[in-house]
């Protein structure tokens, strides 16, 4: 398994995919010019009461957290001012990666936000969204040529680059610790992340001879570890990346003969499976495409056989607010990305198909400390990522694109669920 970093990675990387190069320029149109005085006051009057401080580049604090609170660093206030009046949220995060703000801790400013993510913005502004906001690219739609795209975009940056930060399984994936308090360490990732692909395994019943459909393959850990239980398992991705590392590891194994990993979107599998399993694969998917793919699920069971789903979540009423907006993670790190809730994704199951929900289990928190053990490692990896060949730039973005989610699952404000699905006639 060939790990070693090479420094022509970053510069293979397609031009379309490098949109972080750009950040430097900021933003000098009316709406910025305009706006920005406006936002400076908005944003100084929702954090007056919030539990960080801010701190100007003049002196000047604003919050409500003691001088022991989280800390967000404000260097160039009239350029993050500027890229929030022209871009809303998704400034916010640039003026991050440009270096206009920076935070001690990351995490915890963002956490702090999060819990307040419906306050923060004044509720007139909110209902303002769908004219203020960009939507979804029509190119970044999870068709069969919109998901290979958005797939390349985010996994195919390089084994390497993914090899910096996450455990030797390379499972990217929210672990399942044995215990949260005290707070798990970087030793316990490896057993908690087996733990966690056992159970979705121990769910679906796959033993000797089962035959398993894997919808995503990540870089091969369940579908090795399914095929060491006497399973057959083809296992579909769409990263050409992820496919030569998970064939390389399955080799490794011995298990070539067991598994099957095929470049292939999941609307085009065919045969019948005893067990489907797909782990945090929903999310690529796309609100319009949710019916196809849970359709296609169910069609692709046997009669008897059970699919187990590990699925991020977030609450209905913000899903429904935001499912047609652009986002920073849309941008730069996730195009065509989209956060079903648990509501929608049991009533498009009881519309689409025949299968019903017979098992759901919550790990958010254990996300939370996975997500912290990831953002440890690539900070502390940094070497290894500027040997790949990107820049400081892409770095900051990466490290708020972890710290952004450790704060969504930390905060509540997000949730991920391992979820059952069985006939109702099955045994």
């Amino acid at each position: 398994m060939n790990l070693d970093p090479s420094p022509s990675v970053a510069s293979a990387v397609p031009a379309s995919t490098r949109r972080w190069e750009s950040i430097s320029r900021v933003p000098r149109g009316p709406r910025a010019v305009i706006g920005a005085p406006i936002v400076a006051a908005l944003f100084g009057r929702a954090v007056a009461d919030v539990a960080i401080r801010v701190e100007y580049a003049d002196g000047v604090v604003l919050g409500a957290a003691p001088e022991t609170g989280p800390r967000m660093l404000l260097h160039r206030p009239r350029d993050f001012f500027a890229r929030i009046a022209a871009d809303g949220l998704i400034g916010f995060g640039e003026a991050y990666m440009a270096g206009d703000w920076s935070a001690p801790d990351l995490s915890a400013v963002l956490t702090v936000l999060a819990a307040r993510i419906d306050t923060l913005i004044p509720a007139k502004l909110q209902k303002l969204r769908a004219v203020a906001v960009p939507r979804q690219p029509r190119s970044e739609r999870g068709t069969r040529a919109g998901a290979r795209t958005n797939i390349a975009h985010h996994y195919d940056l390089s084994n390497e680059f993914f090899g910096l930060f996450l455990d030797e399984t390379m499972t990217y994936s929210s672990a399942i610790f044995d215990r949260l308090v005290p707070a798990p360490v970087w030793n316990d990732l490896v057993t908690a992340q087996r733990r966690k692909l056992d159970r979705l395994l121990d769910a679906t019943g796959v033993t000797a001879g089962t035959r398993v459909l894997e919808i995503g393959t990540g870089w091969g850990e369940l579908a090795i570890r399914a095929a060491q239980r006497g399973a057959t398992v083809y296992s579909v991705t769409l990263s050409r990346e992820q496919q030569l590392l998970a064939r390389e590891r399955v080799a490794a194994a011995g298990l070539t003969d067991r598994v099957t990993v095929a470049l292939q979107d999941y609307r085009d599998v065919t045969g019948t499976y005893d067990a489907i399993i797909s782990v945090e694969m929903i999310e690529a998917v796309g609100f319009r495409y949710l019916p196809t793919y849970l359709a296609a699920l169910d069609h692709l069971l046997d009669d008897d056989g059970r699919v187990a789903l590990q699925a991020i979540t977030m609450p209905h009423a913000r899903m429904l607010a935001t499912r047609n907006t652009y986002t920073w993670v849309h941008k730069y790190i996730f195009p065509g990305g989209f956060l079903p809730s648990s509501e929608l994704l049991s009533t498009l199951t009881a519309e689409h198909t025949d299968l019903s929900i017979v098992d759901r289990y919550s790990l958010g928190p254990h996300y939370a400390h996975t997500l912290r053990l990831w953002l440890q490692r690539f900070t502390a990896s940094a070497g290894g990522a500027d040997a790949l060949g990107f820049d400081p730039t892409f770095r900051r973005m990466w490290r708020l694109y972890l710290a952004y989610s450790e704060a969504g699952f930390a905060s509540g404000y997000l949730d991920v669920e391992q979820i059952v699905l069985a006939r109702p006639e099955s045994p």
